[in-house]
């Protein structure tokens, strides 16, 4: 047996050295394999990377823009495009929220600042940190912030006011409304804040309505050419570019938004919100030409109309927002909601949410103004879309005007605002505009009791002069609503400018002594020997249905003050109003009229024409009534019978003409000339 073992050792031990070397080969091949592998996976690591760093082309400013969409929205969840298509209210946002939700936009309502009296620096470091939240989300998508801005900066502390649009009607001058717009930019770029909603484009037919300062005219023509101010805020358009695509020129402009779509100037009695009874041949050709000119001229958003068009809510109504606007029309832009205006698809509002939501969307809308409440928007219209109620095409065109709208602004590349625009809130060239836009927007109603005897232009240079009204010396009311709150304010403390009590002072001669009075009584007015009076009266300041009227009076105590002075001395009267207001019973005692609007903080330009420094110039915008019992009338209409017809105005020249055109002729050889020339400088010197 153990020789047995002896010879069988050889043969185990072989097999033992062929089992290990078997082992080894494995191993060997093993290893081989691994290496293989791991080559493999560092080259796939390699390709991922180089593939990351090639597809995230919406990042890459050398892309084109459409490229940049595509690729952003391939890469989002349901989540983050129903996020882009939120507007929330400064005051329900936060980083965090931001952040989470992926929200798209954020806009201050009326009145709503970081804090009082807020500086330029405080808006950029407040909206920077919003924005901070959002480029913290997985995508890094920027927000836009949005802001009323209708007639400059209004929100905003010491920003220029310029006139509400209603006066810049009456200029006709739509180079001057372009400047404004220029103007209006910068200083909204001052603050941080890309976007703003304005201009509305609405003609206004009943001067009932709230917001009839709002609107430029009652003859679409004006209001299309006031669209001017589109190029303004957004700058010109490039040569060639596709009709209905937002452009936006660079960082001291804005994306503009063309509001309220569709005939919400012409609801019935001028029922804000209400309907507009018209028929669609009426509706194309007077409410909806300005839209038409506003995306030609490159408009990056249009605001939908809290009105009905036939009973039918503009919030839901399919046919105009996306077969008009979108389809006929070729707008490229967004279409955003007003204020809780899908709420008010139902009535009472918010009566049935999930419903709003879904008629909304359908219809066409794009950005949902909520402001408030957005988990309830994202669960209800994320349930309609996995529901398959809403189809995800329409989300994706939403979510692909709205990210065009960004892009074009350029918010992915600068996604933060900055200090270097600061200066220009309410800077002296802004605030000389403003004064050239206030006395081309005046328009001369009367001047004289009878054409041979004009009062205007009134001298600097009398013993004493009587101002009178309650809108003499108050910024606030000179302003009108839409002025650092929703509803306006009253007095002088709210913001920084010139009223027309102080503009008289600093324009009549240093010797003339000013004496104001609110409401004097005839005692007080017989007692001082006034040389002329200026009564300043008009309505208080009012915003969208606050403002609904249907007398259209002054506030007291304007009627009594108008037959105090204006039976005694020498009066004109200068109507501050947002739009026609009842003139007729006071007109005979009247010497001289002048209707000048909302005319903002520079009160200069009224005093600028007053005295002579510039003739008057404006027309009027829309039709002044005799009675309110008229209305709706205007021009055009077969029982057109007007105290003052659209388009009047009574011109005169300044100071400084009449002496030119009395010179010439030639003085020398002309005593008659000479004659007159010291004629006029005399009667504007002294009153007879």
């Amino acid at each position: 047996m153990r020789l047995f073992h002896f010879f069988l050792l050889p043969c185990l031990f072989a097999e033992k050295i062929n089992a290990a070397r078997k082992q080894k080969q494995k191993m060997e091949a093993m290893a081989r394999i691994l290496m293989k592998m791991t080559g493999i996976m560092l080259w796939l690591m390699v390709l991922i990377a180089m593939a990351v760093g090639e597809d995230v082309k919406y990042k890459d400013p050398k892309q084109p823009v459409a490229v940049r969409i595509k690729d952003l929205m391939s890469r989002m969840t349901l989540e983050e495009k129903i996020g882009q298509m939120v507007q929330i209210d400064r005051l329900t946002a936060s980083p965090d929220i931001m952040q989470t939700y992926c929200i798209g936009s954020v806009l201050s309502g009326g009145g709503s600042a970081p804090l009082p009296n807020a500086s330029a620096e405080d808006w950029v470091n407040m909206i920077n940190g919003f924005q901070h939240g959002s480029l913290s989300s997985r995508l890094g998508i920027p927000m836009i912030y949005g802001i009323d801005a209708v007639h400059g900066h209004n929100n905003v502390f010491n920003a220029t006011i310029f006139p509400h649009n209603i006066g810049l009607g009456a200029t006709r001058d739509p180079d001057l409304v372009k400047r404004i717009g220029s103007a209006t930019a910068l200083e909204v770029r001052a603050t941080g804040i890309p976007y703003v909603f304005a201009p509305c484009i609405a003609v206004c037919k009943d001067p009932r309505w709230g917001r009839c300062y709002e609107s430029y005219s009652e003859d679409h023509k004006v209001v299309q050419a006031m669209t001017e101010i589109i190029p303004g805020l957004q700058g010109d358009i490039p040569v060639n570019s596709r009709k209905g695509v937002p452009y936006v020129g660079g960082k001291k402009k804005v994306a503009a938004c063309a509001k309220h779509f569709v005939g919400d100037g012409g609801t019935t009695k001028g029922i804000n919100e209400n309907n507009t009874v018209i028929d669609k041949h009426g509706l194309l050709s007077i409410h909806m030409p300005a839209y038409s000119d506003s995306i030609i001229k490159g408009v990056s958003t249009v605001m939908v109309s809290y009105s009905s068009w036939n009973g039918e809510k503009m919030h839901a109504n399919r046919e105009l927002i996306t077969g008009f606007l979108k389809n006929t029309l070729k707008f490229k832009g967004f279409v955003i909601s007003d204020w809780q205006g899908i709420d008010r698809i139902t009535s009472p509002p918010h009566a049935n949410y999930s419903y709003s939501v879904q008629a909304a969307i359908q219809a066409g809308i794009d950005m949902v103004m909520l402001p408030f409440n957005h988990t309830e928007f994202i669960d209800d219209l994320t349930y309609l879309v996995r529901s398959n109620v809403i189809p995800v095409d329409r989300i994706d065109d939403a979510v692909g005007r709205i990210l065009l709208v960004k892009f074009t602004l350029g918010l992915f590349e600068n996604p933060l605002a900055d200090l270097s625009l600061v200066n220009e809130l309410g800077s002296q060239a802004h605030r000389d505009l403003a004064r050239e836009a206030v006395r081309k927007s005046l328009v001369l109603l009367k001047n004289g009791k009878n054409e041979t005897d004009p009062l205007l232009p009134l001298p600097r240079k009398v013993s004493k002069i009587l101002v009178a009204g309650t809108h003499a010396d108050n910024l606030g009311y000179q302003c009108g609503g839409w002025t650092i709150q929703w509803q306006g304010f009253s007095g002088n403390g709210y913001t920084r400018g010139t009223t027309i009590l102080g503009a008289i002072k600093s324009t009549v001669d240093p010797s003339t002594e000013v004496v104001f009075q609110e409401n004097p009584d005839s005692k007080f007015i017989k007692d001082n020997n006034f040389a002329y009076a200026i009564i300043v009266v008009g309505e208080a300041p009012y915003a969208e249905t606050a403002g609904d009227s249907m007398d259209l009076t002054m506030i007291d105590p304007g009627p009594s003050v108008i037959s105090n002075v204006c039976k005694t001395v020498k009066c004109v009267v200068v109507v501050i109003s947002g739009r026609p207001i009842v003139i007729e019973p006071y007109l005979s005692s009247i010497d001289a009229l002048v209707a000048a609007w909302l005319p903002g903080t520079e009160g200069q330009g009224v005093a600028d024409a007053l005295f002579g420094d510039y003739g008057f110039t404006g027309k009027l915008p829309r039709t002044w009534f005799k009675n309110v019992d008229q209305l709706p009338m205007n021009v055009g209409d077969s029982h057109y019978d007007p105290l003052f017809p659209f388009d009047f105005g009574l011109k005169t020249k300044s100071a400084p003409d009449i002496v030119r055109s009395s010179t010439s002729a030639g003085i020398i050889g002309r005593p008659y000339a000479l004659f007159l020339m010291v004629s006029v400088i005399f009667s504007l010197c002294f009153i007879g």
